[in-house]
């Protein structure tokens, strides 16, 4: 009988050994792929515990059998697979909150991806239930036990289990989600940020009030009533508009920029720093909508927040500024929860494609886009032109504030080799077939681009016009690409930045570097022939731009009304 325990017990620290030694294995790997750096893995103790009672209660869960063992480290990899191919694609730190990304995710990836990636899942867990011991029900009911304490005081108290964390793990890095990860793990940090917003959804009550935020919203409007010059603004966010010509260790066949858009722009395009990089263009809208930064303190999208209930953001303000606002979005309705934020931002009304949107009239056409899979900017921007001159003729006294979202460029950059064939040869030391897609793509894009402002200057000359990225795409190998081939030369977040155009009264001008999150500014700032930034000490005309922290208030005060 104490020979067997024996036994039993070198055999589970022989699988214990075993386990920590693949997981610090898999840790160098996914590091040598650009992941999260292992220089402080000895200090993740909580995410050790947390890896070794899952991988117990499995391997008790399963019958005894020849690879037990193994399959009981199945879905621990499957779960880290997760966070760090997120955080290999996107830069970000994997959320509770990202799972509500999913279903927008099935949608962007070709069918055969998105089979594959739901069959990685399903089938082992189809394996393992399969294999799972019914006849031992306690434990399994008592494994739960641990989980479901966890779960309860995550929910019911969540800023005791934030401050019960804080005060046994090591470091958590206020400035930065990846190095307080590589602090204390993967696991360990996903039910400490999830109790952070738990405990967030608590605080930002005191910030409701809807009676004391109309109050401001109006002082607001009459402010720059008192100084309004109303003139049409034309806001054109683009897809993954990647210019390769900012990437420092890269050369070209040919100019990767078309004739025209480089005689319209020439040296006035400018940057802008985006607060995503490679995806969630939603964050990307919520900042040049709402002038406030994407905190992601209620949901790691704010779209995803809001319910429809006014939060007056730029869109807002102008409609009580009796401007006709009009968000065109050239893709479904449904993504990033778009109908509920654009009617909470303050749209008066949505434009989507007709194949999506076929309970509403509408005047887009997604029409077939064939090999390419998304809709061509040109054929978009036709469509909007004839949208903007119907509104001049028949609204000839409405100002008009035209909001487009284009979606072609979209990963994985593929182009129609009768329509747009790649003409342009990307040279570099480091491979990547996107890239090399995008980069042909840039230039046809640019194309449209240049014809497309062109004939709003002919049409709408007194106007602002604004063209920006939401962010550069991932590419195949997400910030490997931008760190190999140096992009902006590797200085600090140096792929967030993204290029933006700007045309006031007819002229490209050039601005100095801004975050998304300025536009609200820089537009009523036009609007008011630079009396409004004269009284409010615009952030991007300031020499040293006040921390972003300092946005805190406003952007709780705003999520608390929109989450109505």
């Amino acid at each position: 009988m104490f020979k067997l325990d024996k036994d039993a017990l070198r055999k589970g620290l022989l699988h214990i050994g075993a386990l920590l030694a693949m997981w610090c294995f898999y840790a160098l790997l996914i590091e040598h792929f650009g992941g999260f750096t292992t220089v402080h893995l000895y200090r993740q103790w909580l995410e050790i515990l947390v890896v070794l009672y899952l991988y117990g209660y499995l391997y008790i869960m399963l019958k005894p059998a020849r690879g037990r063992a193994l399959l009981a480290a199945v879905p621990l990899l499957l779960i880290y697979l997760v966070h760090d191919v997120f955080f290999l694609a996107y830069g970000k730190v994997f959320r509770f909150v990202n799972l509500n990304e999913l279903p927008e995710l099935l949608q962007i990836l070709p069918a055969t991806h998105a089979v594959l990636l739901i069959l990685l899942f399903v089938v082992p867990a189809l394996l393992i239930l399969r294999t799972i011991d019914y006849r031992r029900p306690l434990p399994i009911i008592a494994g739960l036990l641990p989980v479901a304490i966890t779960v309860f005081v995550i929910e019911a108290t969540p800023a005791a289990f934030a401050t019960g964390f804080q005060s046994v793990s090591s470091e958590i890095v206020k400035y930065s989600d990846v190095k307080s990860v590589e602090n204390n793990g993967r696991l360990a940090m996903f039910l400490y940020r999830e109790a952070q917003r738990l405990d967030m959804l608590d605080r930002i009550a005191p910030y409701r009030g809807r009676a004391r935020y109309e109050a401001h919203i109006a002082e607001r409007v009459a402010q720059l009533r008192a100084n309004l010059k109303p003139r049409n603004v034309h806001l054109i966010v683009l897809e993954s508009f990647l210019d390769p010509r900012l990437f420092k260790d890269l050369k070209f066949s040919q100019s990767p920029v078309h004739p025209n858009f480089e005689r319209l722009f020439g040296n006035t395009l400018g940057l802008s720093i985006s607060p995503v990089f490679g995806g969630a263009t939603a964050q990307a809208e919520f900042e040049v909508l709402c002038g406030v930064p994407a905190f992601e303190k209620l949901s790691s999208v704010e779209f995803n927040a809001f319910t429809g209930a006014p939060a007056h953001c730029l869109p807002g303000i102008l409609s009580s500024l009796d401007y006709r606002t009009v968000a065109s979005n050239a893709y479904k309705p449904d993504f990033f929860n778009a109908q509920p934020a654009y009617r909470g931002i303050g749209f008066a009304e949505q434009q989507f494609p007709t194949e999506f949107y076929g309970a509403q009239a509408t005047y887009l056409r997604f029409g077939d886009p064939g090999v390419e899979e998304y809709l061509f900017d040109r054929d978009l921007f036709a469509q909007n032109l004839a949208f903007v001159r119907n509104h001049m003729e028949q609204h000839p006294g409405t100002p008009l504030f035209n909001y487009l979202m284009t979606i072609y460029g979209h990963t994985p950059h593929l182009l129609d080799p009768a329509e747009r064939p790649e003409t342009i040869k990307v040279i570099s030391h480091y491979a990547d077939d996107h890239l090399q897609r995008a980069t042909n793509q840039f230039y046809y894009r640019t194309q449209a681009v240049a014809a497309y402002v062109n004939e709003l200057i002919a049409l709408d000359k007194d106007s602002l016009t604004i063209l920006i990225s939401d962010h550069v795409p991932p590419l195949r190998n997400g910030a490997n690409t931008y760190n190999a081939l140096r992009y902006m030369g590797n200085e600090e977040q140096s792929y967030y930045y993204n290029r933006i155009a700007i045309v006031e009264d007819g002229k490209p001008v050039k601005y100095p570097p801004l975050h998304h999150y300025d536009l609200p500014d820089v537009i009523a700032n036009y609007l008011t022939e630079g009396r409004y930034c004269k009284a409010q000490q615009c952030d991007y005309m300031r020499r040293e731009s006040k921390p972003r922290e300092a946005s805190l208030d406003r952007y709780l005060a705003l999520m608390a009304h929109a989450s109505e």
